[in-house]
């Protein structure tokens, strides 16, 4: 099986996912269906003003107090050879227990079709400007000639999968089009498909998880220049993984920016994490203080803020430099991710920063922020072919659960669901 079949079967079965919880519930769009799993711990008002950060709103969560539902009493009388003695009627004849395990049934089975439709709906301006202009394509040329060739090159990069990574591309394309002969324009489509995943899974490597500590915190260095929504990204990493019963610190070390210490313990109090910052002070020094505490108050997870200011290289890479080394100290191989954010709609300039960063301090992975709010969507494969460093989050949306793992079989779905 090729290439291809084997991303239009991983699109089919995502469609059956979505399309079979939106038939269950006889329901249009995902989230008319009601949470029925333990909603966020935690109400969050979103809206902190700063000038190098996004404002969002958000929609409305429940309470600290969170309804417990629990299964109905049983009359369960020991035997003498110890095993429990009930009847199946008890389970089986109470209507509403029996209402509540059916729902739990699916909670796993509409989170995941969630997943798939954010991804649906946060490429969808990507496909439509990317994905419908290719279907176009191989209507519109009869055959494959130079004006064909020179039409798809300027799609790529329009979408952002940037010129180095187009060039080499499309001398790939044309070989492979010489080779097996291929006349077919729609035909053709699948094989551009074909190439472009190549680009992301061939001899794949790199991994999108978080590489977790076993034992004490895990430490998360955020890297990233000013203005990308490095410290939104910090607090929906918070959201996330307080909501997955750990406890998570924000350490500021981005002590020198107007306001920002004091922006992200005000995000610290609204997700419910700790927090250590001081203003004006060195770095380094507010780390250490930061980890030393993390460690007495038994925390699992610490996300570090870190300046951003990329235009003295020279100055950030030895500040970055101590900031490691202050960390590798003080808890074993920690660092253990540090996580550059971009902002997907700078397109190319996002692919440049991630080039310097790389220069100047180990990335182990990339963010990407507000990929919804572009069509440039290709920019996940130029990052990959260009920097050759993972994508392991990426933003498609405003709430705070819009920050999403990244999936590469849902990216896919993301942008072709519409030609499978």
């Amino acid at each position: 099986m090729g290439l291809f079949d084997k991303l239009k079967n991983i699109i089919n079965k995502k469609k059956e996912v979505v399309e079979d919880i939106k038939n269950e519930y006889e329901v249009e769009d995902l989230d008319e269906i009601k949470e029925s799993s333990i909603p966020p711990k935690k109400e969050i008002d979103l809206d902190i003003d700063d000038d190098n950060e996004d404002d969002f709103e958000e929609d409305d969560f429940i309470s600290d107090e969170e309804e417990e539902e629990t299964e109905p009493e049983l009359d369960m009388d020991l035997d003498d050879d110890g095993e429990d003695d009930f009847e199946e009627a008890d389970f089986i004849e109470d209507e509403e227990w029996a209402e509540f395990v059916k729902e739990h049934q699916n909670d796993k089975k509409i989170a995941e079709a969630r997943e798939i439709d954010s991804y649906d709906k946060g490429l969808s301006k990507t496909r439509k400007e990317f994905v419908s202009k290719l279907s176009t394509l191989g209507i519109k040329h009869t055959k494959i000639d130079e004006s064909y060739y020179e039409e798809l090159e300027e799609l790529l990069i329009n979408a952002d999968v940037g010129v180095n990574t187009v060039m080499a591309f499309m001398d790939r394309l044309r070989e492979r089009v010489k080779k097996e002969k291929i006349t077919d324009t729609n035909y053709l489509n699948e094989v551009i498909i074909d190439e472009l995943f190549i680009i992301y899974v061939d001899n794949e490597s790199l991994t999108d998880k978080i590489n977790m500590a076993e034992e004490g915190p895990t430490v998360i260095l955020m890297v990233g220049v000013n203005g990308v929504g490095k410290t939104t990204t910090i607090a929906k990493l918070a959201y996330k993984y307080i909501n997955e019963g750990k406890r998570v610190m924000m350490i500021a070390g981005d002590t020198f920016r107007a306001g920002a210490v004091e922006q992200l313990k005000e995000w610290a109090e609204r997700t419910g994490a700790d927090f250590y910052g001081k203003e004006n002070t060195d770095p380094a020094g507010v780390i250490f203080d930061g980890l030393v505490e993390a460690k007495q108050n038994n925390v699992d997870i610490v996300l570090i803020d870190t300046a951003g200011r990329l235009q003295n290289k020279a100055n950030l890479m030895k500040e970055l430099e101590k900031v490691n080394k202050v960390i590798g100290r003080h808890i074993e191989n920690a660092p253990h991710e540090t996580l550059l954010v971009i902002d997907a709609t700078t397109g190319q300039n996002g692919i440049s920063q991630a080039k310097s960063f790389k220069e100047i301090t180990n990335i182990t992975g990339i963010v990407l922020t507000k990929l919804d709010g572009t069509a440039k969507g290709g920019i996940v494969l130029a990052i990959k072919d260009e920097v050759n460093i993972p994508v392991k989050f990426i933003g498609l949306g405003e709430k705070m659960t819009d920050l999403k793992t990244f999936d590469i079989e849902n990216y896919i779905y993301g942008l072709f669901k519409d030609m499978m």
